[in-house]
């Protein structure tokens, strides 16, 4: 998988892209990730990438013409799967939406800043939008990490444990079940003992069993009830 990412902030992914599971796909060349500054595609002296919106109001809007230059650009070197706008009013990342990304070839990320971008930049190259969450960051750079990492992860070979993602948490529409490890005994708390028994078929049930009690009680809505 390819991603290419187009922010007026590159620094801020340094960091997270050189550590843990996205450093560890990177290296195994699972996935590549480019980082392209907006800036980079303005043409006045200023590198100016944002404006007052028309009509008045508080807060600056991202330009259209660095943001089209870039995408153009980025266009003529490849096909894109999905051209991702990252903005609070998009459809929100869930599970099925990042398994289903995690097909693809190649991905264009796109980091709101300010009030959005003008909406034309939206009708004519965005082919998909996704929040991360009912709430307004100061950047589309968080949502797009955390995009990053949901769909990376999926990626057959990044894991070292093929099945591990199979297992998560909404995969099977249910939250996990609860998890131990050693020691058996904890200041008087144990591990159940169904899971020291050796059998598959009761453990897995027990484990159905405490996953679809958890999802009850804390998200009874992905039960429909």
């Amino acid at each position: 998988m390819h991603i290419d990412i187009l922010t007026i902030f590159p620094g801020f992914f340094r960091s997270p892209f050189e550590a843990s599971i996205i450093k560890r796909a990177v290296d195994k060349g699972h996935v590549t990730i480019t980082l392209h500054d907006l800036r980079d595609y303005t043409t006045d002296r200023r590198r100016s990438v944002d404006d007052y919106p028309y009509g008045g109001g508080a807060g600056m809007v991202m330009m259209v013409e660095p943001i089209a230059r870039a995408i153009e650009a980025l266009q003529s070197q490849r096909r894109y799967d999905d051209i991702i706008y990252l903005t609070p009013d998009g459809p929100l990342l869930d599970q099925h939406t990042a398994n289903h990304l995690s097909t693809f070839n190649n991905l264009l990320l796109l980091c709101g800043h300010y009030k959005g971008v003008d909406e034309r930049v939206r009708e004519r190259y965005i082919t998909r939008e996704l929040s991360v969450g009912d709430y307004v960051l100061s950047g589309g750079e968080p949502a797009a990490l955390m995009l990053c990492d949901a769909v990376i992860r999926l990626i057959p070979g990044v894991l070292g444990d093929e099945t591990s993602a199979l297992s998560d948490s909404f995969q099977d529409g249910l939250l996990s079940p609860p998890v131990y490890t050693r020691p058996y005994e904890y200041r008087g708390m144990k591990v159940p003992d169904i899971l020291l028994s050796g059998n598959e078929k009761e453990i897995a049930q027990w484990r159905y069993e405490k996953a679809l009690e958890r999802t009850r009680e804390r998200r009874p809505e992905m039960l429909g009830e």
